[in-house]
């Protein structure tokens, strides 16, 4: 059997429903979950490591570096086969590619998490946990990058979003379709990831603002950033990468100090180009040095970009990183 060490960091996985609050609440630790799932047993050697019990909105890009470096240790060794990793949802995608950009290891990485608690009688964590085994398992399973698996469903880390605010059915890789599934024990992969990448570095840069543009914007909120000394600015615009002309001259002061600004879709799918040339389209974009981050969202883009700050401030640097 396979060794596999499953990583608990909290989330809805371990949580249950407080009585007096009718709430749901952090409250099971690893040891405590394998319990409760027998299911397991038999299907691999199983280890437990207790990273903390964060709530998905308490993780920090500072915290998931923590993590990488935990892994890292963990993944070189010779005796683990294969890492789980249990994390809160509404994070889990940010989490699970930060990772896939700082870990390089051909043996497989799954992260999961349930949307469901112990206390509900659909409760989704055992079949995640149990389905993440499978794929461990699996011989085709490496060099895929990080992979996130729930509802049967096998993504990477590097395309896959929360699409949904409580379905079960809810990450997607909206672009490209998933990697495969995992039905009844059997492992399916139907293609390989559009894209591996890794970036070797012990620090990130977390001073990096994520802004969403709307209809009638204008440049107050880029001045402030700029003018408050962040690092980075990622930009969530309109279509396949447009602004409003207001937000075109802030988006140009905040060019002007030298701020690397990375250019992403407010759209759920699609791509950034600068096919338009209107004021604000993405050739004025493009020509005042503002990057193109290809498919990757905005939370993924802000990811991306405070890790590879944390190896070069250069934006022309950055810039092949983004789009080379």
């Amino acid at each position: 059997m396979k060794n596999i060490l499953i990583v608990f960091t909290g989330g809805t996985f371990s949580m249950k429903i407080d009585e007096s609050t009718k709430a749901a609440v952090p409250f099971f630790h690893g040891e405590d979950l394998i319990k409760m799932i027998p299911e397991i047993q038999g299907k691999a050697n199983i280890s437990i490591y207790e990273f903390g019990n964060y709530p998905g909105p308490h993780m920090t890009p500072e915290l998931m570096l923590e993590l990488s470096k935990k892994i890292k240790q963990f993944i070189s060794q010779k005796d683990i086969d294969g890492i789980i990793i249990t994390h809160g949802t509404d994070t889990l995608e940010e989490t699970a590619y930060f990772l896939d950009l700082t870990i390089n290891t051909e043996k497989p990485i799954v992260v999961i998490g349930a949307m469901k608690t112990s206390s509900e009688p659909d409760w989704d964590g055992p079949k995640n946990l149990l389905d993440a085994i499978h794929i461990i398992n699996n011989p085709n399973s490496k060099n895929l990058g990080v992979l996130v698996c729930l509802n049967g469903e096998i993504n990477a880390a590097s395309e896959v979003t929360k699409t949904h605010t409580e379905d079960i059915e809810t990450f997607h890789s909206l672009d490209f379709g998933s990697l495969g599934f995992v039905e009844k024990g059997r492992v399916w992969f139907n293609r390989l990831p559009r894209k591996l990448e890794h970036f070797e570095t012990d620090k990130i840069n977390s001073n990096i603002d994520l802004i969403k543009i709307y209809a009638g914007m204008d440049e107050k909120f880029f001045k402030f950033s700029a003018d408050n000394n962040v690092s980075g600015l990622v930009i969530e615009a309109m279509g396949v990468g447009n602004v409003p002309p207001k937000v075109f001259e802030g988006i140009k002061y905040v060019v002007e100090k030298n701020i690397p600004v990375v250019l992403v879709s407010r759209c759920p799918a699609g791509e950034t180009l600068d096919i338009y040339g209107y004021p604000g389209a993405g050739k004025w974009l493009k020509q005042i040095g503002v990057i193109f981050a290809d498919y990757l969202n905005g939370q993924k883009a802000r990811i991306k970009l405070m890790i590879c700050m944390g190896i070069t401030n250069d934006i022309n640097e950055l810039r092949k990183m983004f789009e080379e």
